[in-house]
């Protein structure tokens, strides 16, 4: 009774608070977000001493990797392990704790930066091993894939074409690392790979009975930066070729031009949104290192006692970073039902996203 006395006092201030801010009729909430990490723990260490074994012309110094990224660990997936699987298994913790069986689900999106195959799209292999029976399709952004996931989602559910939608993602970023590099030059561009890890992550999107739920969402993109971080391998550019399959590019430049463009995105969005920083409980952000995390929440004035840091213990995990985060708040009672959260989204390309959510 008096943890319902308190849930009850968090909506009433919750609904208390100004919403000047443009929402669609449907009010569409997230009914859950879950998050799943592979068991294998990879150390930064490890990572070094793959790369010294792999390339006998090229000595790394130990702890390089740590110091400039301040990741001291990632997930990696099992060598049997694929996206799908990931993305199934957050799925699965999503479902149940939303209470749904997989015949309600209706629609099925995985949104992800990697893949299991160039085709067929990975939900219709989501589909199979998880065992829904509806309409699939994939949405891929970068990092900011999982985001532009939930934005589909919620149109479809806006309109009626859906009405009971899950949004999967499942990185395995493990998969473009290159391992062996001739000379310093080539393990600066392919430098990002060794920040990566690998996660999955789900959400289960309905129409919301309560008011609660997704209350503004905008993308922004400044599209001139997309050869700052590539995986250049199975499109027509370069269909073939093992040289093209690794993660590589210019990390300082990229880190520049979201600072750069970044704070004024944002800044932007929320004006539109009318909202600030005060407004909102909670703020989930992509993150990729860091001293990067640091720099962004000092230029952009994002308070950093409502950020919840991942990329020391998890690496950067692509667009699974903002999901997994949430649902480790959650798990944990720190967001709680009647908190308003901020999801902040940014990938290469570059692309900027934010989300407003009433939990």
């Amino acid at each position: 009774m008096i943890l319902s006395s308190r849930i009850e006092a968090r909506q009433e201030l919750a609904a208390e608070r100004p919403l000047a801010y443009r929402q669609a009729q449907t009010v569409v909430q997230l009914a859950a977000v879950s998050g799943y990490l592979p068991e294998r723990v990879q150390t930064s260490r490890e990572v070094e001493q793959l790369i010294a074994a792999s390339s006998p012309g090229f000595r790394v110094r130990p702890g390089i990797i740590e110091a400039r990224t301040g990741i001291y660990a990632r997930r990696v997936a099992a060598p049997d392990e694929q996206c799908s699987d990931l993305a199934v298994a957050a799925a699965r913790r999503a479902l149940r704790s939303a209470g749904f069986h997989v015949r309600d689900v209706d629609l099925l999106i995985f949104a992800a930066a990697s893949q299991d195959l160039i085709e067929p799209a990975t939900a219709h292999i989501v589909q199979h091993k998880l065992g829904t029976n509806c309409q699939v399709l994939d949405v891929k952004n970068a990092c900011n894939s999982f985001l532009n996931g939930i934005q589909v989602a919620e149109s479809l559910v806006q309109t009626g074409a859906a009405q009971r939608a899950l949004v999967v993602t499942g990185e395995v970023c493990s998969r473009a690392v290159r391992w062996s590099v001739r000379d310093a030059d080539e393990f600066r561009q392919h430098f990002p790979c060794y920040t990566m890890g690998d996660a999955g992550a789900a959400a289960v999107l309905t129409a919301s009975d309560t008011g609660r739920g997704v209350r503004y969402r905008h993308f922004a993109a400044r599209s001139r930066h997309w050869p700052l971080a590539t995986i250049p391998y199975g499109g027509s550019m370069h269909p073939r070729g093992d040289e093209f399959a690794y993660l590589k590019g210019d990390g300082p430049a990229l880190k520049d031009a979201f600072v750069a463009e970044g704070p004024s995105i944002l800044h932007d969005m929320m004006r539109d949104a009318q909202i600030g920083f005060d407004d909102v409980d909670h703020i989930f952000v992509h993150q990729v290192g860091v001293p990067y995390h640091a720099e962004m929440l000092a230029a952009t004035g994002i308070p950093s006692h409502k950020v919840r840091g991942t990329v020391s213990d998890y690496g950067n995990i692509a667009s699974a970073t903002i999901p997994v985060a949430h649902a480790m708040a959650v798990a944990e009672g720190t967001v709680r039902e009647g908190d308003r959260v901020m999801w902040l989204g940014m990938a290469s390309g570059i692309s900027v996203a934010l989300f407003i959510i009433d939990v």
